[in-house]
């Protein structure tokens, strides 16, 4: 095939600017329709399609991202192929014998073309992103939409290798959203943020974040910094990113417009946060969604057991590292020589505020284990928390999602934290032009990371800060109060009736315990006569990504293939093909150490 080009459409031509929307918790009586802005079209093909944008899986694998011409001052093709390697490899186990493209997944080339856009959401200050791939094969005769949402705080592409990898082989459009996270980090040295195409601009220039502020040092994101709140508008983005995903089909296809949601079918699918999204998503009125596919979802429905993501995430930034001293066969890494003198410290500042009780090291760990399983962890959920601790993820996570939930500006932060490029000496300093040119293609949407990091106000007693963060949830301060008000805003309610969905998730899951998610959130669903099913998968924690490492590989199966597979079932019974899957425990084998085979998997029939 020849390639083509890449070649940008002014979109004010060819898209209509709003579609009805409505929900079953407006914001005011009536919800305004969306309203979508810097609307772009490419096309992608030959070496630049749709997946992978040409790297193909040889290409993902490689661990060097692709090179930009020019560090400081890349092109949108150049980004968006790095944004793709890197979310690919953020979220699917590709390293060889891990069975994807061999035993499930795809990374086949598919041409087509892509819609993008920002839209917003009524009362949010800030847009999120929307896009919409359209492959060549789309039939008009046979119309399907898989809708999705980025996982963890991911960009634009950040849910590429669950909805795109399923949906763009089989002909449907993808939808995506970042739900008002993504990597669109703005530079207040340099005064620069991410364009609609990823490459930097000024303040009015059509950013996708500007952050209102009177800082004037150090990096602001989306997911802290938006005073939005995005969390709880995720089901809204959800269906902002299909209701685009129509408009675009009437630009991509005019001869068949209008594509509507009575003539078009939507499945949405997402993992992790994106998982919780689509579930938010499901709670929405109307009859605009045929079927959801939920994997390991963030969710708190405040059933039996749900605890929301921020009072388990300050509890384990706590309590795990001293805790894990009390278990055996944790898995590397975290190094254990590396790690158990750092653990030990936490033990005794533990002991010295009166959190845990202990004469030694020994003791105290027993103790702060005994806490956290009393709370509801369990020793699957705990050793593989393991990996969590080692990266730091539980701290990261509380001080974006503390920022987030109060609606906190740059600056404003409750417990001291900013966001900075680093010198050798940990001090602060301004950002590279290189470095913030890759910060759209390459940051994970929380740092640390893509070479921003997280300050201290207390770099010398890191528990003051996790203290602090804590009592946010704990405590009666008018600064908890309002961030407890912001959890509240973002607790589920039930799926709309008669609308099948599947939840699958790891018995494993140590960032996102299904004790405190997945589980009371299909008991209440169920309870209440909503169609929802749920898949237990023994052996399989939160981050597919890190399967390629040697003792995570030997211990953990993938839980992707579970939710390819939902997906084809659902699919199939929307056709008319079978029934929809049954609650099962799903026992699956291992690998230890070999090639990925069908069997360890035991597919449910």
């Amino acid at each position: 095939m020849t390639t083509r080009p890449a070649r940008l459409v002014l979109a004010g031509a060819i898209l209509t600017l709003a579609a009805a929307c409505s929900t079953s918790t407006p914001r005011s009586k009536t919800e305004a329709a969306p309203m979508f802005s810097a609307l772009r079209m490419t096309e992608h093909r030959g070496s630049d399609d749709l997946l992978s944008a040409g790297l193909g899986l040889a290409g993902l694998r490689a661990m060097a991202p692709p090179a930009f011409a020019d560090v400081e001052h890349p092109t949108a093709p150049e980004l968006r192929r790095r944004a793709l390697w890197s979310n690919w490899r953020g979220i699917a186990d590709l390293a060889p014998g891990g069975g994807y493209g061999d035993l499930y997944g795809s990374t086949a080339s598919v041409p087509g073309r892509e819609y993008s856009a920002f839209a917003t959401v009524a009362g949010a200050s800030q847009p999120h992103r929307v896009l919409v791939q359209v492959p060549d094969s789309f039939d008009t005769g046979k119309r399907c939409v898989v809708v999705t949402a980025s996982s963890g705080s991911r960009g634009i592409y950040g849910a590429i290798a669950v909805a795109g990898a399923w949906g763009l082989p089989k002909g449907c459009a993808v939808a995506y959203t970042d739900k008002g996270a993504g990597t669109d980090y703005f530079d207040l040295d340099a005064g620069q943020g991410a364009r609609a195409d990823g490459t930097a601009g000024t303040r009015g220039d059509g950013l996708a974040f500007e952050p209102v502020t009177s800082a004037s040092t150090g990096v602001a994101f989306k997911h802290a910094h938006s005073r939005d709140n995005p969390e709880a508008d995720w089901g809204r983005h959800v269906k902002q990113a299909a209701q685009f995903a129509l408009q675009s089909l009437d630009s991509a296809f005019p001869q068949s417009a209008p594509f509507t949601f009575g003539n078009t079918r939507v499945i949405a699918v997402g993992i992790s946060n994106g998982g919780g999204a689509v579930l938010r998503a499901a709670e929405l009125d109307g009859d605009w969604l045929d079927a959801v596919v939920a994997g390991e979802p963030n969710i708190e429905s405040g059933g039996e057991g749900s605890r929301p993501l921020y009072d388990f995430t300050t509890e384990a930034a706590l309590l795990m590292p001293c805790a894990l001293l009390h278990m055996q066969n944790l898995p590397q890494p975290p190094l254990t020589a590396q790690v158990a003198p750092l653990w030990t410290q936490r033990c005794a500042a533990l002991k010295s505020s009166g959190l845990i009780d202990g004469a030694d090291s020994a003791t105290q760990a027993k103790s702060a284990y005994d806490t956290l399983r009393s709370h509801g962890w369990s020793d699957e959920a705990l050793r593989a928390g393991a990996l969590s601790v080692g990266f730091d993820l539980w701290r990261a996570v509380a001080v974006t999602y503390a920022s987030a939930y109060g609606r906190y500006a740059v600056g404003e932060m409750p417990c001291g934290n900013l966001y900075s490029a680093l010198n050798a000496d940990f001090s602060p300093r301004a950002a590279t032009a290189a470095e913030r040119a890759a910060w759209w293609s390459d940051a994970s949407g929380i740092p640390p990371g893509a070479g921003v990091n997280l300050i201290e106000a207390n770099p010398t007693s890191p528990l003051t800060t996790l203290q602090c963060l804590r009592t946010l949830w704990t405590g009666d301060s008018a600064d908890a109060q309002r961030v407890r008000k912001g959890i509240a805003e973002t607790r589920a309610g039930l799926p709309r009736k008669g609308l099948p969905v599947v939840v699958i998730h790891g018995s494993d899951d140590g960032l996102v315990p299904p004790a405190f998610t997945s589980a009371p959130y299909v008991k209440q669903a169920q309870a209440a006569g909503r169609d929802v099913r749920y898949w237990q998968v023994r052996n399989a924690q939160h981050f597919d990504a890190f399967l390629g490492l040697p003792d995570y590989g030997a211990r953990y199966v993938p839980l992707l293939p579970y939710v390819y597979a939902a997906l084809d079932r659902v699919s199939a019974q929307l056709d008319g093909h079978g029934a929809l899957p049954a609650d099962v425990v799903i026992a699956t084998t291992p690998r230890a150490g070999k090639p990925l085979e069908a069997s360890n998997l035991a597919m449910p029939r």
